[in-house]
């Protein structure tokens, strides 16, 4: 069977109550396709000014999302996550914090390419993904070759991919895919980010599942590709 979520024939479903309800948020919420209606235009036209965009797939309850935000003025950024019942929850708390540098998608991760256009993007966070352990479900983890082809479209010549993960199995997954793929270079690859590199930039803030996953004692893998992109 075809996948069709990289595909233009991809259709939402919106037969879901809290659908309508993220209608209350619309000055900084877009659903489906409506986001890909802003392709090429998130700077000048969503957030009105020109700024670094960068991009958090899978922004859960939204921790991070919020302190990457007040701690970095300068950037427009935007949240991507799919589930509805969690994004009208994050709407909620995004409308009561302070800072308004930021945009909230309900949509695909595989979508990206319909959501910015060809150079759009300076930066992608991917943090704590669903593994999908069953090897029977291991076609729909995102972290695939098609996506990182979407990804290095989208991005900027040098644009960085950030990731953690606490699952053994989509890490190994994910080297396999990073060493097969030619259009990035992976520029810090540890097993064991806390302990291997505490001075890195994704050490220096925890996540609601990192912390779960850290009083377990699990190692929270981690890696940076960078963008060979020339100019």
């Amino acid at each position: 069977m075809v996948d069709l979520t990289y595909s233009d024939e991809f259709k939402y479903t919106t037969k879901n109550p809290y659908s309508d309800k993220l209608d209350e948020f619309k000055d900084f919420v877009y659903r489906d396709h409506e986001a890909e209606l802003m392709k090429g235009k998130w700077n000048k036209e969503a957030f009105k000014r020109e700024a670094p965009l960068y991009l958090e797939i899978g922004t859960g309850f939204g921790h991070f999302m919020m302190e990457f935000s007040e701690k970095n003025p300068d950037v427009n950024f935007i949240g991507l996550d799919y589930r509805f019942k969690r994004s009208f929850s994050l709407a909620r708390k995004l409308a009561a914090h302070p800072t308004k540098n930021f945009k909230y998608l309900r949509g695909k991760g595989e979508r990206i390419h319909f959501l910015f256009e060809e150079n759009e993007l300076d930066q992608i966070f991917y943090f704590f993904p669903d593994p999908w352990p069953k090897t029977r479900h291991q076609k729909k983890r995102l972290f695939q070759e098609p996506f990182l082809n979407q990804a290095y479209k989208v991005l900027k010549p040098g644009g960085r991919i950030l990731i953690k993960t606490d699952h053994d199995g989509y890490a190994e997954f994910m080297k396999e895919v990073m060493n097969a793929n030619e259009q990035f270079e992976v520029v810090m690859s540890t097993d064991n980010l806390r302990e291997e590199i505490p001075e890195h930039f994704l050490a220096s803030f925890t996540t609601k599942f990192e912390n779960i996953f850290l009083k377990k004692g699990i190692k929270i893998k981690a890696f940076e590709l960078v963008s060979k992109k020339k100019d």
